[in-house]
C-alpha cells in the first residue's frame, strides 16, 4: 500500500482520529505526572485543547484545506489549556500555516509543515526545556528532513517519523533527571505521540469512530426548570444557527444585525469572523431571525427548541442549560465601558482565596488553578470584562502563564500585562504592592520585584510510590512542595508541614501566611498555626481560610 497525497477530507479524518486517540488515553497520560500529586492534568489539558479544535472540524461540511486549517488553528488556539495544551496549539498553528495554501499534501509539504510546527512551538516558549514535548516534536522534524529526499510514500514517511518520535520520547528520562527518578517519560511528549498514532491509524484506513461529542464545559450542570419558571419565560423559542457568509460583515452590519435580534428577543449571542456568524437568540418568532440571517448568507446547524413544552421535559432542561451557558457567553462578550487606567484578572479556586483577591481589588476572577487550568479563551474573555485601559493578569500557576500570554497576544483593544505569578501567594503579594496613583510601568516593576522574593509551600498527599529529589515517597504520605521541588515527606501531616516551613524560613524572614484548604477544619488549621508560632516565635504568623481543593495548606514566607 502506497499513498502519495492527502486531501482535506483525509486530513480531517486524520486530525479527528488523533484527537479521539488522545482523549482515550488522557487518564493514562495524567498518571505520568512527575510529582505524585492528585492533580496530574497534562492529558486533560491536551485533550481539552485538541477537542476544542476537533469540534470546529467536525462541524465542517466538505471543507477545503484552507477552511480546515483555520478550524484546527483557531479552535486549538482559543481552547488551549496548560503549558502542554498551549504548546500543542502552537504546533498545530505552525503546521496549518503551511498546509492552508495547498490543495493536497505530499511528502515535501508534510515535511515543511512539520518543520514550521516545531519552529512555531519553540518560539512560543521563553525558555524551552529539552526532554519535553518540544524535544519529541523536534525529533519528528529531524527525521522528516532526513527522509524527504528519499521517498514519495506517505505511509512509509509517516511511519518512520513516528518511530523516531517514539524513540526520542523513550530517551526523555535521560534528558531530565526528574523523569528518570520518577520512572516515567515526559507526559506532554506521550500526549503528542497519541495524536500522531491516531492520525496514522486513519491514514492506514483503520476503522475509527470520528464522532466528536459536544460535551458541556466543566462545571456546567443541568438546570431544573420549575413550573413557575416556565410561566416566567418571556420568549419561548431558543433559536441557534450558523450563517455561512456571502461576504464578511462590516462593523456597521454586525451592529445592525445584533440590534435587530435584540428587538425580537433576548439572550443574544453573535460571534462573527470573516466567514461565519454564530447566532443564538430567545424569541417568540424564530422565522424573523432566520429570514434576516438569510440576507447575509446560507444557514447551517439550525436548532429551534420550544422551551414551554412540558411534555419535553428533558429537552427543556438541555435547552435551558445551553441558554445559561450562552447567556454567560453573551455577557462575557458585551462591550465594557473603560472606566479606569488599570485593572486586574486573577486565577484562583476556593471561596476564601476568591474573597481575598476580590478584596484586594481584582476586577474579574477566573475559577481554576492547579486542578483546573483555564483556556486561552477563558482568559481572553475575562480580560474583556475589565473596564480598564491596561489589564494585569495574575495566572497564579506556572501551568497557566503560557495560556495567559497567548490570550494577551489575541487582545487588540487593551494593553495586557501578564505578571508571571506561579503561585497564589505571589498573586496576593503583587496586589498588595499595587499603587493606583502610580504609572503602569512603575507598578509593573514593583510587583515583579516583590513576587520574586515570595517563597511558597504547599501540602498535599502522594498518589503513588516513587522517589523524587532523593526522597522516598509512599502512597498516602504527606508532601511539602516548595518552589523548586519537594521539601518534606512524612506520614504525619504536622511533621511534613513543619519541616516544609523550616526549609523555607531564613534569618531574613518576617511573615508566614497560611491558607487552609476545604478539607481542613478551622480547629485543625489553628492548631497547625500554633505549632509554627511556637517554633518561630520571632515571626508573625497569619492564618486565613483559603478553601482550595487538593492542597491542605498553602504557605508563603516573606
Amino acid at each position: 500500500m502506497e499513498i502519495n497525497t492527502i486531501n482535506a477530507s483525509q486530513l480531517s479524518k486524520m486530525f479527528l482520529a488523533g484527537a479521539k486517540n488522545l482523549e482515550s488515553k488522557k487518564e493514562w497520560i495524567n498518571e505520568l505526572n512527575v510529582f505524585p500529586v492528585p492533580d496530574g492534568d497534562t492529558g486533560t489539558n491536551m485533550t481539552m485543547t485538541i477537542m476544542s479544535a476537533a469540534k470546529e472540524v467536525s462541524a465542517l461540511n466538505n471543507p477545503d484545506m484552507k477552511t480546515l486549517a483555520k478550524a484546527i488553528s483557531s479552535g486549538s488556539l482559543r481552547g488551549a489549556r496548560g503549558n502542554s495544551g498551549v504548546i500543542l496549539s502552537q504546533l498545530l498553528r505552525g503546521f496549518t500555516k503551511v498546509i492552508s495554501d495547498v490543495n493536497e499534501i505530499d511528502v515535501d509539504i508534510l515535511c515543511e509543515a512539520i518543520q514550521r510546527a516545531v519552529e512555531t512551538a519553540y518560539k512560543a516558549v521563553m525558555k524551552p526545556k529539552e526532554g519535553t514535548i518540544l524535544t519529541v516534536a523536534r525529533g519528528a522534524a529531524d527525521k522528516a528532513l532526513e527522509l524527504v529526499e528519499t521517498t514519495d510514500d506517505l505511509i512509509f514517511f509517516v511511519d518512520e517519523v513516528i518511530k523516531e518520535a517514539d524513540r526520542v520520547l523513550s530517551r526523555t528520562p535521560d534528558m531530565l533527571p526528574v523523569l528518570k527518578q520518577a520512572g516515567v517519560v515526559d507526559s506532554g511528549g506521550q500526549g503528542l505521540m497519541q495524536v500522531l498514532k491516531g492520525a496514522q491509524d486513519a491514514l492506514l484506513g483503520k476503522e475509527i469512530d470520528y464522532t466528536i461529542e459536544d460535551v458541556p464545559a466543566a462545571g456546567s450542570g443541568v438546570i431544573k426548570i420549575s413550573a413557575e419558571t416556565e410561566q416566567e419565560i418571556k420568549f419561548g423559542y431558543c433559536t441557534e444557527f450558523i450563517i455561512v457568509l456571502n461576504q464578511p460583515l462590516t462593523s456597521k452590519q454586525e451592529q445592525e444585525y445584533k440590534a435587530y435580534l435584540e428587538s425580537i428577543g433576548d439572550s443574544i449571542v453573535v460571534v462573527a469572523d470573516d466567514e461565519i456568524v454564530k447566532t443564538h437568540v430567545h424569541t417568540n418568532d424564530p422565522g424573523l431571525a432566520i429570514q434576516t440571517a438569510l440576507t447575509h448568507g446560507s444557514l447551517s446547524r439550525i436548532k429551534v427548541d420550544n422551551m414551554r413544552e412540558e411534555h419535553q421535559e428533558r429537552l427543556i432542561k438541555d435547552a435551558e442549560k445551553q441558554a445559561a451557558l450562552q447567556a454567560q457567553e453573551a455577557e462575557d462578550k458585551q462591550e465594557v465601558t473603560i472606566e479606569k487606567d488599570m485593572g486586574f484578572v486573577a486565577v484562583s479556586i476556593g471561596e476564601g482565596l476568591g474573597q481575598i483577591f476580590t478584596e484586594l481589588g481584582v476586577d474579574y476572577m477566573i475559577e481554576g488553578g492547579q486542578t483546573m487550568n483555564p483556556s486561552t479563551e477563558d482568559v481572553l474573555e475575562a480580560i474583556m470584562k475589565v473596564p480598564a485601559k491596561t489589564v494585569f493578569v495574575l495566572p497564579n500557576n506556572k501551568n497557566i502563564i503560557l495560556a495567559a500570554n497567548q490570550a494577551a497576544s489575541l487582545c487588540e483593544d487593551r494593553e495586557v500585562i501578564v505578571l508571571p505569578t506561579k503561585t497564589i501567594p505571589q498573586g496576593i503579594t503583587a496586589l498588595i504592592n499595587f499603587i493606583p496613583d502610580q504609572s503602569v510601568e512603575e507598578n509593573k516593576e514593583r510587583m515583579m520585584e516583590e513576587i520574586s522574593i515570595v517563597k511558597t509551600g504547599q501540602v498535599t498527599y502522594a498518589v503513588r510510590d516513587t522517589v523524587i529529589d532523593d526522597k522516598e515517597i509512599t502512597q498516602g504520605d504527606y508532601m511539602g512542595i516548595g518552589d523548586s521541588g519537594i521539601l518534606s515527606v512524612n506520614a504525619d501531616i504536622t511533621t511534613a508541614f513543619t519541616e516544609m516551613v523550616e526549609a523555607m524560613v531564613t534569618e531574613d524572614s518576617a511573615i508566614v501566611s497560611i491558607y487552609y484548604g476545604e478539607d481542613v477544619s478551622e480547629e485543625d488549621a489553628e492548631a497547625m498555626a500554633g505549632v509554627i508560632e511556637e517554633k518561630f516565635s520571632d515571626l508573625e504568623v497569619e492564618l486565613q481560610m483559603g478553601g482550595q481543593p487538593v492542597y491542605y495548606y498553602i504557605v508563603s514566607v516573606e
